[in-house]
């Protein structure tokens, strides 16, 4: 075990690995519990270990429901930009909102809240969907001497992709590791967000390359 150790310079980002994202949740992602026992093996290898999480009000702007004659999947123009309009999901304090029972997320060094703020998403673990209010990660693993991180969690095309283009572009080497990932892959999404991540410098590995 202490051989796969990462140094303390490195971060395992676990994201949103939450029941609304799991299968039977309300924003399910097909097979989002097959990556939990592969990401609960990961967290002895790292001294720095963090989960997101996805925290939304009642009546967030992002639900299609706070929206007359919307539907889910619709994108709509807010002031930050184009967002797509979800079920509800992930409301704080749900059991949707919770960790997946099976993720150990006892093991987590911090827990970061994004999507609290009703007036704006946030799909990335650094910054809300405005792309300018952050949510504080970036100081804590400045603050903790962190430079590679390594993410994994749900989905790829979205908070992964959001989370990982953030990271490579505030510096911080970043790896996603893609069999420990699911994606929701809406007209094309997963290959576009591939695209984009390479572009930006971000590694694709797999658990078996990384152990």
């Amino acid at each position: 075990m202490e051989s796969n150790m990462h140094p303390e310079t490195h971060a395992l980002i676990v994201i949103d690995v939450q029941n609304d994202f799991c299968p039977g949740g309300a924003l399910a992602v097909a097979g989002g519990d097959e990556i939990i026992t592969g990401i609960n093996g990961l967290f002895d290898n790292f001294q720095v270990k963090v989960l997101t999480q996805d925290w939304h009000p009642s009546g967030h702007s992002s639900f299609a429901s706070s929206h007359a004659d919307k539907a889910p999947f619709q994108v709509i123009d807010m002031p930050y930009g184009p967002q797509v309009l979800w079920p509800d999901h992930c409301v704080q304090g749900s059991q949707g909102a919770a960790f997946h029972p099976e993720l150990r997320s006892d093991a987590a060094d911090l827990v970061i809240r994004k999507g609290f703020r009703s007036a704006v998403d946030s799909y990335s673990a650094f910054f809300e969907n405005d792309h300018k209010t952050p949510t504080g990660l970036e100081g804590y693993l400045r603050t903790r001497g962190v430079t590679d991180l390594w993410m994994v969690g749900l989905a790829t095309d979205f908070c992964v992709q959001y989370s990982a283009l953030d990271a490579a572009r505030l510096g911080f080497s970043t790896t996603i590791i893609t069999d420990l990932c699911r994606a929701i892959d809406m007209d094309g999404s997963l290959a576009q967000a591939k695209a984009t991540l390479n572009s930006e410098g971000v590694q694709f590995l797999t658990q078996p390359q990384i152990l």
